[in-house]
């Protein structure tokens, strides 16, 4: 089980690296992706795994090489978890910003003016996600140096 919690981390660590980069870049060109959605959701199904088999480790009578491996292990599934409310919040943020009350009064306007805000609301919650994949990336490294398996 220890070999399977190893590669879930390698796995988790692949998939929110490239989530991250790919979200940047595409954050950065203006451009939302599919990809970028379907490596981001992968990768916190990965966390979600990897907190369950450090969790059965653990209940098994596994002790990691140093107790802050549970806490940077467990960290990812925190940042993810606050990163979804504030991508959430994000459609908010960017229609209070331009004056409007709701998603409807959008509805009223152009469609290349509702294309606009649309386009900006997705590249915000974009940017959200893609820095929360490089702070996954950075507790997972550290959680990985102190499994006392390095």
């Amino acid at each position: 089980m220890v070999v399977v919690h190893v590669v879930t981390g390698a796995a988790l660590l692949v998939l929110n690296l490239a989530a991250g980069l790919l979200g940047a870049w595409c954050w950065y060109r203006v451009e939302p992706s599919t990809r970028f959605w379907q490596l981001l959701r992968a990768g916190q199904a990965a966390i979600v795994l990897q907190v369950v088999l450090g969790g059965l480790l653990l209940a098994l009578g596994h002790k990691p090489g140093d107790d802050l491996h549970i806490l940077y292990g467990a960290l990812p599934l925190v940042v993810s978890f606050v990163a979804e409310q504030l991508r959430i919040g994000s459609a908010d943020a960017i229609l209070a910003a331009r004056g409007y009350d709701s998603a409807a009064d959008v509805g009223e306007l152009p469609p290349d003016e509702q294309r606009v805000v649309v386009l900006s609301i997705v590249r915000r919650e974009m940017g959200v996600m893609a820095v929360a994949c490089f702070v996954v990336v950075a507790l997972a490294l550290r959680a990985a140096t102190t499994s006392g398996a390095f």
